[in-house]
């Protein structure tokens, strides 16, 4: 199972728990993607901090002991762009699908 695979297992898992669905994600060298559907009821800042809280541990449990890009605790940077979509759905999911051609392997 390659790394971004992986990673997006994890992302998936942890979304569910929000009650979100991620629709469309690539893992870049230096940053992420993702389109995901977040009910009303949850603040967007919570989802993300909680993705990203929870994820950097996932991380360094499963790839802390090899020798890869993810080290956990530093995978994150502090910030985050955030944009809501509506009609244009389909060109973010292309835009993020785009990243996938460019890089080559990342999608999950």
């Amino acid at each position: 199972m390659s790394e971004s695979w992986a990673l997006g297992v994890i992302f998936h898992e942890l979304a569910r728990q929000k009650e979100c669905r991620i629709i469309e994600g690539h893992v870049m060298p230096d940053h992420v993607h993702m389109c995901i559907e977040i009910p009303p009821k949850h603040a967007v800042a919570s989802v993300i901090g909680f993705l990203k809280g929870k994820s950097a541990i996932a991380i360094a449990r499963q790839f802390g002991g090899r020798e890869c890009n993810f080290t956990g605790e530093h995978f994150w940077a502090r910030g985050y762009a955030v944009s809501t979509v509506g009609f244009e759905l389909e060109q973010v999911r292309a835009y993020i699908r785009e990243q996938e051609q460019a890089d080559g392997e990342g999608r999950f």
